[in-house]
């Protein structure tokens, strides 16, 4: 009987961890922050460029702490605003979104879009994030008010980066080329016919930018000559554990590259070996699909970018 008493306790201390480990995960959701990076990738004698990435924001009309910050990070007063992608947390999601992004969408900007920003999120077993294709799923596809969110970006001066060349201006006079791709999630990425937009011959470097960081993707805009590659959709793996990191990272990319700044496909181009690599950053996100309100050791953030000209 003793030893049954011993089990017992030991059970429900194990479940009670459990329940405060999920209490927390659900916590951490709203524990928004903005992740600084210094990228040296400028040419010799430029002034730095701060990017503001916004990513997975996965928004509902009901997260007012979301809402909150996201209007926040105007006062970061970036250069230039890109957004890899995943705006829509709910069908009803485009009124707040533009009215979060409001600020934002007042500086230069670009844009890729997610694949939940084509449809609507649904109940989806989280088991299938570990099969070897976690895009395999049934179910009803609703469609999102996609065309909307992007007459607004466009109209407001930002450049749509869909299997797209363009090329931004800051408000300096400065200018970034810059090369997209549509979700690959959903494999509507298409590489843009070889060439360059008219002006880019004068930009001071070129930015390839897509929602998520598969490899074929990675190495189409790599073998394009950008000086670094912008990308979301991992969630920075969501779920992590301490010393282990990511557990996966919802497409062919390495657990080791889920969040932050590293290189492609080898080292980061200002370490050893890494010479033959391009920049790549991936932002962990600031949200959640609305059925999986969880993160645990991988805070939602935005990532502030500050470009700064390589060491000679």
């Amino acid at each position: 009987m003793g030893t049954l008493g011993n089990v017992g306790r030991a059970l429900g201390i194990v479940g009670g961890i459990a329940v405060a480990g999920i209490a927390y995960a659900h916590v951490e959701t709203k524990l928004f922050r903005v992740r600084r990076v210094t990228v040296p990738v400028l040419p010799p004698g430029q002034r730095p460029v701060r990017i503001l990435q916004a990513a997975d924001l996965h928004l509902t009309p009901s997260q007012r702490t979301k809402q909150a910050w996201v209007r926040s990070l105007a006062a970061l007063e970036p250069d230039l605003v890109i957004n890899t992608g995943d705006n829509f947390g709910h069908q009803q999601s485009l009124a707040p979104l533009l009215d979060v992004l409001g600020q934002l969408m007042d500086v230069p900007g670009a844009f890729v879009m997610g694949s939940n920003d084509y449809y609507a999120p649904s109940f989806k077993n989280p088991a299938r994030y570990l099969l070897p294709d976690a895009r395999i799923e049934g179910g009803e596809k609703i469609p999102l008010p996609t065309e909307s969110l992007r007459k607004a970006f466009t109209d407001a001066g930002w450049v749509d980066l869909d299997n797209r060349r363009g090329l931004v201006e800051l408000r300096d006079g400065r200018t970034i080329g810059l090369v997209g791709m549509d979700d690959p999630h959903l494999d509507l990425d298409v590489m843009p016919e070889p060439g360059r937009v008219p002006g880019e011959e004068d930009a001071v470097l070129r930015l390839g930018v897509v929602h998520a960081p598969y490899q074929r993707v990675l190495n189409q805009l790599k073998d394009d000559g950008v000086d670094a590659i912008i990308a979301g959709h991992t969630h920075g793996g969501q779920l992590c554990l301490p010393y282990y990191g990511a557990l996966v990272t919802n497409c062919d990319l390495d657990r080791g590259r889920a969040s932050g700044l590293h290189g492609w496909p080898g080292p980061r181009p200002d370490r050893e070996g890494g010479e033959d690599s391009t920049w790549l950053h991936v932002s962990a996100g600031a949200g959640t699909s609305p059925y999986a309100q969880v993160r645990f050791a991988c805070r939602p953030e935005a990532t502030l970018m500050t470009l700064t000209a390589a060491p000679r």
